[in-house]
Order: C-alpha cells, then sequence, then structure tokens
C-alpha cells in the first residue's frame, strides 16, 4: 500500500472511530446536548425508546467499534458491524431529519475503508463454499441419509 493511501485510510479509521467513541458514549453519558427534534424524528425514537434494550445495545457497539478502530484493531470485523448502523445513520439524517453533513462524515469513510480492506472480504463473495465447508455439508449429508433428520 502507498504511504499516502495508507496515510488517508489511517485518517478515515481515526475519523470513523472518533464519531462512533464520541456519539456512543455521549448516549451513556449525554454530553452534547440534543436540538429539538422535528415530529418524525421524535416518533422514531420514541419506538426506539420503547424497546429497552435498544440503545444501550446500540451505543454500547458504537464505542466498543470507535475505540478498536481508534486502536486500528479487527478493522474489518468492525467494518461489518458498523454497516447497518451507518446504513441507518444515512437514512435517518436523509429522510427523518435532513442533515447532509453527518451521512458523508460516516458514509465516505466506512465506504473508503471497506474498499481498502477489500482483500478481507473476498471469500464472502465466492460463489462455492471452501473446501472444509463443502466436506462438513457431505458429512451432513451423508449421516441426514442414513439416520433421517440429525
Amino acid at each position: 500500500m502507498k504511504a499516502s493511501t495508507r496515510r488517508l485510510a489511517t485518517a478515515a479509521r481515526l475519523l470513523l472511530g472518533l464519531i462512533f467513541t464520541v456519539f456512543g458514549l455521549n448516549g451513556f453519558l449525554n454530553f452534547i446536548p440534543q436540538p429539538p427534534m422535528p415530529p418524525d424524528a421524535i416518533v422514531v425514537v420514541t419506538g426506539l425508546l420503547g424497546m429497552k434494550y435498544f440503545f444501550p445495545l446500540l451505543k454500547g457497539v458504537e464505542v466498543v467499534s470507535g475505540l478498536l478502530l481508534l486502536t486500528g484493531r479487527f478493522v474489518p470485523l468492525v467494518l461489518v458491524v458498523l454497516a447497518p448502523i451507518v446504513l441507518n445513520i444515512v437514512g435517518f439524517h436523509t429522510f427523518v431529519v435532513p442533515d447532509p453533513v453527518m451521512p458523508i462524515l460516516v458514509l465516505l469513510p466506512e465506504l473508503y475503508l471497506a474498499w481498502v480492506w477489500r482483500e478481507a472480504y473476498r471469500p464472502l463473495f465466492t460463489r462455492t463454499a471452501p473446501p472444509a465447508v463443502q466436506a462438513a455439508a457431505a458429512v451432513e449429508a451423508g449421516l441426514q441419509a442414513r439416520f433421517g433428520r440429525v
């Protein structure tokens, strides 16, 4: 990897890590005041608050993921974990509370880092399973043929 690519990837990783660490911690500590929300946003947030586990789980995942990004550990895994959160941030700030800044701040670094780490994801996009998985499926099929449902 070229030095400029490495620096840009590091900057994107640190930006994304900082965003998720700060906003995740804010979910627990409330140090960033929330602006008034439009009615559509109140409906969405009220529904999510009704599920008592949702926001602690979400904010916990954000904090852990942000810290892992800041330390550079498990980056490909963290990007996969954060992908649905990023999509929801983009959707929320595009359709519910229009704000062009936040979707760009999380989507662009996520996509760029996924591109930089694309080799880590290559096995996920193969048409056939790896030989070990094929062997396990063959054993399972043999057991089902001999003993019925296993």
